[in-house]
């Protein structure tokens, strides 16, 4: 089993603000100019990207059952149902992985929510959710290197609460990676503080593939995100 970690600045992160501008809904035309002065001043503030982490630790005793659908890693059992199965199931290894945009950006979300601002609340929250996916891409990029200099190859990277899996099954997730350096803790009903935290797997072998575009496989109709395209890797 390997454990990398990873603490980021902002300057490290490739991020396409223009997606801040797809899920407010901007089109062809429209005066950006309120929305740019506030994503401005956001990016600038000293303290907000002080702890952007992420981390991964690699376990190789993993099987993938195909008659329940399901997964264990580690003596862990996973119902992560069918269409996860079916992009895993040629995986050797699997990368159990976290990453956290920091506490600072949930902070000023709710400050600017409580003070009349739903604006600069909302545009906070993008870019939070825009960061934390940032880092991953970098942390996820930093595992590739390794795994391909292995001659193997790895999958997208695939979390509770999409494509079937039950969000209640991060609590599993999170005994993997038990005092985890990211600092997130979980919540009863499993969600994530900070809120600005994203958790799951990527897996790892010679028959595996990326998919570049994922929205296809999710069953989240209603996500703001949705076909939103990602950033090209």
């Amino acid at each position: 089993m390997k454990h990398s970690t990873f603490q980021f600045d902002f300057k490290d992160l490739t991020v396409d603000f223009k997606q801040i501008e797809s899920v407010l809904g901007y089109g062809e035309g429209d005066d950006r100019e309120i929305v740019n002065a506030v994503v401005d001043g956001i990016i600038n503030e000293p303290e907000l990207f002080r702890n952007i982490r992420a981390e991964y630790k690699i376990y190789d005793n993993i099987e993938l059952v195909a008659s329940d659908k399901s997964l264990n890693i580690n003596g862990i059992n996973f119902e992560i149902h069918k269409i996860l199965f079916g992009q895993l199931k040629k995986a050797e290894s699997l990368a159990v992985f976290l990453s956290t945009a920091g506490e600072e950006i949930g902070i000023r979300t709710r400050k600017a929510m409580s003070e009349g601002d739903p604006l600069t609340g909302y545009i906070y929250d993008i870019v939070g959710s825009i960061v934390v996916d940032a880092a991953a891409d970098l942390m996820q990029g930093e595992l590739e290197k390794k795994i391909v200099s292995a001659g193997r190859k790895i999958t997208n990277r695939y979390s509770p609460g999409y494509c079937g899996w039950d969000v209640s099954e991060q609590h599993k997730l999170f005994r993997l990676v038990p005092d985890n350096y990211c600092g997130i803790r979980l919540t009863d009903s499993a969600l994530m503080d900070p809120v600005k935290s994203i958790s799951g797997i990527i897996g790892i072998g010679e028959g595996v593939r990326y998919n570049p575009y994922r929205c296809s496989l999710c069953d989240m109709k209603n996500c703001a995100y949705r076909d939103v395209k990602p950033l090209a890797r």
